[in-house]
C-alpha cells in the first residue's frame, strides 16, 4: 500500500524525468497524429507512459512516485495536443495551404496549449479537489503508479506492464506490415438494398482500433452500437430510399451517409457539448472564487497553503494569459498578411483574440468536466471543435464579408479554421491537465510542478506535430485536398478535419446543411435525456454517453465496428479475470497490451509513410504473391482474433505470477 506524508518534500520535477517525458512524448505524439488522421480518434497515453517511466527510472534509487507522475504528465499532454489534427488538415482541403508551414503550426499549438494550461489552473479546485467526478483515467493512472512504486509485487507487475506494451506494439506493427504487404486485407465491407433504399457495414482490420475499443470500455462500445444502428440501420436506409439512384449500391449508400447522415452525428455531438456547458456554470464560478481566495490568503499571510494545494499563483496565471495573447495576435495577423483579407486584418485579429479568450475558457471548462466524468479519451473535443468553427465562422464571416474579391471566402474559411485550431489546443490541454492533476492529487504531487511539466509537454508536442503532419501529407495526403506533393493514391480520411472544414464552408458560404444538423440536435437532446434518466435510475451505474452515439453516427463504420469488437473483447476479458488472482493487475495489463496495439500500428504507419516518401512508391511493401481480398480478410480475421486471445491469456497469467512474487 502506498503511504506518504503529503507535506514532505519530494523528488519530483527532475532533469532526468523531463528528458524521459520528452522522449516518450516524441513516440506517442507521432502515433496519435497518424491514428487521428486515419480514424478521427486519439487515445490516453497516461498509463503506458507511467509504466514505461517506472520500469526505466527503477535504475535510480532516488526515483519517486511523484517523479514518475511528472513523466506521464509531460507525455500525456503532448499526446493530447495532437488533437489539433482534427482541424489543421482542413487548410489543405480548402486549398489555402499546400503543405504545413512549421512555425505557423508550432505557434498555434504552443500558444493554445499554454493557454489551456493557464485556463485549467483555476478550475482545479472546482473540478478536482472539490468535486466527486470519477476521473476514470486519472484514477487508473494513479493506481498504476501506486502499485508500481510500493512493493515487489508492483515491481514485477511493472516489468510485466512494460512487456505488455512492448509485445503489443510489436505484434500490432507486424500485423500492419502484413496489411501493407497486401497479405492481410485492410478492410471488409458489404452493402445491400433495403427495400427502395440501401445500407451496409464495413470494418477495418486494425489492431489499433481494437485496442482503442478495449481502453474506451463497454459503455462507449454500447454507445457506438447504438450510433451504428441509428446511422446504418435507420438513417441511411430511409435517406437512400428518398434519393433517386441507379448506380452501385455501395456508392449510393456511402454518398448519402457522407453528405447527409454525418451531419446528424455532428448535431448530436454539438447538442451534447452544449448540455455539458450548461451544467458547468456553478462549479466553474466556485473554482475561480476559490483560486482568488487562495491568492489573497497567500498575499496576506493569513494561512499557509499546503504543498499539495499549491498551484501557480493566480496573478502569475493572469500574467501568463496576457503574455500568450500577444504572440497569438501576431500569429493571426501573420496568417492574414499579404492575402485578400489584409485590409481587414486588424478587426479580424481583435475578434479572433477575443473569441479565443472567451470560447477558450468555456472549452476548457467543458472538456475538463467531461474528462472527470468519462475520461480524457472520451471527452467531447469533436463537439467543441464543431461549436468553435460555427461560432468563429459566423463572427469572422460577418466582419470579413465587407471585403470584396474572388478569394475572400476561402480566406475567411481559412482564418476561421486557424482560430478554431487555437481553441482546440486550449480545450484538449485543459482536458488533459485536469486528468493529470487528479492523478497528482492521488499520489501527493505538487500541482504547480505538474503545471510546469504540462507546459514542457506542450512545447515538446508543438515541436513534433508539424513534421509529423507534413510527413503524412507527403506520403498520403488527405481526402478532399489537392495533394499535389503526395505519393500514394489512397489519401488519409482525416474525418474530423473534413467535417470541420465543411461546416466552415457552409456557414461562410451560406449553404450549410441545417436540416440534417437540426435533426442531429434533436437526436442529441433525446440521447441526453436517455443518458440522464439511465444515470438517475441506476445511481450512475449505467449510462449511454450521447457523445459516443454521435461519434458512431459521424465516423465511418469501418472505424467504429472494430472499436465495438475491442470494447466487447475487453469487457469479456475483465469478466473472465475478475474472479481470478490479482484481478486488478490483470485489468491493468489488458489496458497496457491494448495501448501497445495502438502505439505499434501507428508507429509502423509513420515509418511506412517515410518509406513511401523515400521510395516514391504508393505501396513499397506490396508482394507479388498477395492473396485475393477475400482470402486476405480471412487471414486478417484469424490472426487478429488469435493475437487478441493470446495477449489476454498472457496478461491473466502474468498478473497471477506477479501476485505470487
Amino acid at each position: 500500500m502506498f503511504m506518504a506524508d503529503p507535506e514532505a518534500p519530494r523528488t519530483e520535477l527532475t532533469l532526468r524525468g523531463i528528458i524521459l517525458g520528452v522522449l516518450i512524448t516524441l513516440v506517442f505524439t507521432v502515433a496519435q497524429v497518424y491514428l487521428g488522421l486515419k480514424v478521427g480518434l486519439t487515445f490516453a497515453t497516461s498509463i503506458p507512459a507511467a509504466v514505461i517511466s517506472m520500469a526505466l527510472l527503477r535504475a535510480f534509487k532516488t526515483s519517486t512516485i511523484q517523479e514518475n507522475n511528472i513523466v506521464q504528465t509531460i507525455a500525456s499532454s503532448a499526446g493530447t495536443l495532437s488533437s489539433v489534427i482534427f482541424v489543421l488538415p482542413g487548410l489543405l482541403m480548402i486549398g489555402w495551404w499546400a503543405n504545413f508551414p512549421y512555425w505557423q503550426v508550432f505557434g498555434v499549438c504552443a500558444a493554445g496549449g499554454v493557454l489551456g494550461v493557464a485556463y485549467s489552473i483555476p478550475l482545479r479546485r472546482a473540478l478536482v479537489t472539490q468535486s466527486d467526478l470519477p476521473y476514470p483515467e486519472g484514477v487508473a493512472a494513479a493506481e498504476v503508479l501506486k502499485v508500481g512504486s510500493s512493493s515487489r509485487e508492483g515491481a514485477e507487475e511493472g516489468k510485466a506492464g512494460l512487456f505488455a506494451v512492448t509485445v503489443g506494439a510489436i505484434t500490432s506493427a507486424l500485423f500492419a506490415a502484413l496489411a501493407a504487404a497486401k497479405i492481410f486485407a485492410a478492410e471488409v465491407a458489404g452493402y445491400f438494398k433495403v427495400g427502395a433504399g440501401a445500407t451496409g457495414l464495413g470494418a477495418s482490420a486494425s489492431m489499433a482500433l481494437i485496442g482503442a475499443g478495449h481502453i474506451m470500455g463497454i459503455t462507449v462500445g454500447i454507445a457506438f452500437v447504438v450510433g451504428l444502428i441509428i446511422a446504418w440501420g435507420i438513417a441511411t436506409p430511409i435517406l437512400t430510399a428518398m434519393a433517386p439512384w441507379t448506380g452501385d449500391v455501395a456508392t449510393h449508400a456511402v454518398t448519402v451517409w457522407r453528405t447527409q447522415v454525418r451531419f446528424i452525428g455532428a448535431g448530436a455531438i454539438g447538442a451534447s457539448a452544449i448540455w455539458t456547458l450548461g451544467k458547468l456554470a456553478l462549479p466553474v464560478w466556485r473554482g475561480l472564487m476559490a483560486a482568488l481566495a487562495a491568492s489573497a490568503a497567500r498575499k496576506s499571510g493569513e494561512g499557509a497553503i499546503p504543498r499539495v494545494e499549491q498551484d501557480i499563483p493566480i496573478n502569475l496565471v493572469g500574467l501568463l494569459v496576457l503574455i500568450v495573447l500577444a504572440p497569438s495576435g501576431w500569429l493571426l495577423y501573420d496568417f492574414l498578411a499579404g492575402g485578400p483579407l489584409a485590409g481587414a486584418a486588424v478587426p479580424l485579429v481583435l475578434a479572433g483574440v477575443a473569441f479565443m479568450v472567451v470560447a477558450g475558457l468555456f472549452a476548457a471548462a467543458v472538456c475538463g468536466y467531461m474528462a472527470g466524468l468519462i475520461g480524457a479519451s472520451n471527452s467531447p473535443v469533436s463537439g467543441i471543435a464543431i461549436l468553435s468553427i460555427l461560432g468563429a465562422s459566423a463572427m469572422i464571416g460577418a466582419i470579413g464579408h465587407a471585403t470584396m474579391g474572388p478569394e475572400v471566402n476561402t480566406a475567411l474559411i481559412a482564418f476561421a479554421l486557424y482560430v478554431t485550431t487555437l481553441i482546440m489546443a486550449v480545450a484538449v490541454i485543459a482536458n488533459d491537465n485536469l486528468q493529470d492533476l487528479k492523478t497528482g492529487q492521488l499520489v501527493d504531487a505538487t500541482p504547480w510542478k505538474q503545471q510546469v511539466a504540462l507546459m514542457i509537454g506542450v512545447a515538446a508536442g508543438s515541436a513534433v506535430i508539424p513534421p509529423a503532419l507534413e510527413l503524412m501529407n507527403r506520403a498520403w495526403g488527405f481526402a478532399g485536398a489537392a495533394n499535389l506533393q503526395s505519393v500514394a493514391t489512397n489519401p488519409l480520411p482525416a474525418p474530423q478535419a473534413t467535417l470541420i472544414s465543411t461546416l466552415a464552408k457552409g456557414v461562410i458560404g451560406g449553404h450549410l446543411e441545417l436540416h440534417m444538423l437540426g435533426i442531429g440536435i434533436a437526436v442529441g437532446l433525446g440521447l441526453v435525456l436517455i443518458d440522464e434518466t439511465l444515470r438517475k435510475l441506476s445511481a450512475n451505474k449505467y449510462a449511454l454517453p450521447p457523445l459516443g452515439v454521435g461519434l458512431a453516427i459521424y465516423l465511418p463504420s469501418a472505424v467504429t465496428a472494430p472499436v465495438v469488437v475491442g470494447a466487447v473483447g475487453g469487457w469479456l476479458y475483465e469478466k473472465w479475470t475478475s474472479k481470478g488472482p490479482n484481478a486488478e493487475g490483470a485489468e491493468r495489463l489488458g489496458v497496457l497490451a491494448a495501448s501497445g496495439f495502438i502505439v505499434g500500428e501507428s508507429l509502423f504507419n509513420v515509418a511506412y509513410a517515410g518509406l513511401i516518401v523515400a521510395t516514391n512508391k504508393d505501396a513499397p511493401l506490396a508482394v507479388p504473391f498477395a492473396p485475393s481480398e477475400t482470402v486476405g480478410m480471412i487471414f486478417a480475421a484469424l490472426a487478429g482474433i488469435g493475437l487478441l486471445v493470446w495477449h489476454y491469456v498472457w496478461a491473466k497469467g502474468a498478473a497471477a505470477r506477479s501476485a505470487k512474487a
